[in-house]
C-alpha cells in the first residue's frame, strides 16, 4: 500500500497546489490513499464544511485537524456527521466528532488513521502518550496498519512519540509547524518517522502568512491580523509505502512539488 500524506495546507494557496500536482503524483506513484491536515485551509484557520467537501472531492480520503479545528463554529456541527474528518483524539469524552477511522483502499485493503495534539506549548488535552496505547490497541483489532499525524509544537514530544509507538504502528509523521524536516527515516522496529511534514502553501510567506505582516509584528510586538500570503505555492507532503499485511513500514520519501 502507498499513502500520501499532506501537510497542513494554508487557505487558497494550498487548496490550488492540491489541485494542481495531485492528480499527477497518484498517478505517478500509484498512491492507494491521500490523507492530509486540514486545519488551516479556511483563510489559515480553520476548515468549513464547504472546504472539507472540497478536499475530499480532490482526492482526500481523510483529513486530520489539530489546535484550530475549531476555529470556524460551523464546523462543530459538522464533525459529529463527518468521520473522515478527524480532531485530536486526546480531547476529553463528549467532544464533537472521532480521533480516529478505519477506511478501505480500492485494492481492498485497510487502513487506520490516528490523530493525537501534543501538550508541549499547546492547549492542555488528555496524555497523547496514554490516549495513544488505549487507541492503538483498539485499532489493530481491525487492522495492523496504523498511520498517527502527532499534531504537536515541540519537536521532542513528537520523536518521543514515535519512539514510544515504535513497533506498534507502521507511521507516526508531525504536523503543525509547517516547515518540512530532513529526518525520514525508518526507526528500529519497523515505524516510519518524521517530525514534521511541511506546509502545503504559499512559498514566499512566514510559515503561510503575508512576511510583512509577521516581521511587523516581530518588530513591534503588537497584536497583527494575519492574513495568508498570495503567490506560488508547494506542496509538501510524504509517500509512505507499507506491508498492509504485517503494518509495517517498507519506505517513507518527502515529497516537494511547486505548483
Amino acid at each position: 500500500m502507498k499513502v500520501l500524506f499532506i501537510g497542513d495546507i494554508m487557505g487558497e494557496p494550498g487548496r490550488r497546489a492540491i489541485s494542481r500536482t495531485l492528480p499527477r503524483v497518484m498517478s505517478e506513484h500509484d498512491v492507494d490513499v491521500v490523507i492530509g491536515n486540514g486545519e488551516n485551509v479556511a483563510g489559515g484557520f480553520g476548515i468549513t464544511p464547504d472546504l472539507a467537501h472540497e478536499l475530499f472531492d480532490m482526492g482526500l480520503s481523510v483529513i486530520t485537524t489539530g489546535n484550530h479545528a475549531w476555529d470556524k463554529k460551523e464546523i462543530v456541527e459538522f464533525f459529529p456527521h463527518e468521520p473522515r474528518l478527524l480532531r485530536p483524539a486526546n480531547y476529553p469524552d463528549g467532544v464533537p466528532g472521532w480521533g480516529s477511522i478505519v477506511v478501505d483502499t480500492p485494492k481492498g485493503e485497510r487502513l487506520a488513521v490516528l490523530h493525537l495534539m501534543g501538550r508541549a506549548y499547546m492547549p492542555a488535552l488528555d496524555c497523547p502518550f496514554q490516549v495513544a496505547r488505549r487507541e492503538v490497541g483498539r485499532l489493530k483489532r481491525e487492522t495492523p496498519a496504523i498511520l498517527v499525524d502527532m499534531h504537536a509544537e515541540a519537536t521532542s514530544e513528537k520523536m518521543a512519540m514515535g519512539h514510544f509507538l515504535d513497533g506498534e504502528v507502521t507511521a507516526v509523521v508531525g504536523t503543525h509547524t509547517h516547515v518540512q524536516t530532513a529526518d525520514e527515516q525508518i526507526l528500529p522496529k519497523g515505524t516510519a518517522y518524521i517530525t514534521d511534514i511541511g506546509m502545503t502553501g504559499p512559498i514566499h510567506s512566514v510559515i503561510g502568512i503575508k512576511k510583512e505582516l509577521a516581521i511587523e509584528k516581530f518588530l513591534t510586538g503588537m497584536p497583527r491580523r494575519f492574513e495568508v500570503a498570495s503567490g506560488p505555492a508547494l506542496l509538501c507532503a510524504v509517500l509512505i509505502e507499507l506491508d498492509a499485511r504485517l503494518g509495517k513500514a517498507v519506505s517513507i520519501r518527502r515529497v516537494r512539488i511547486a505548483e
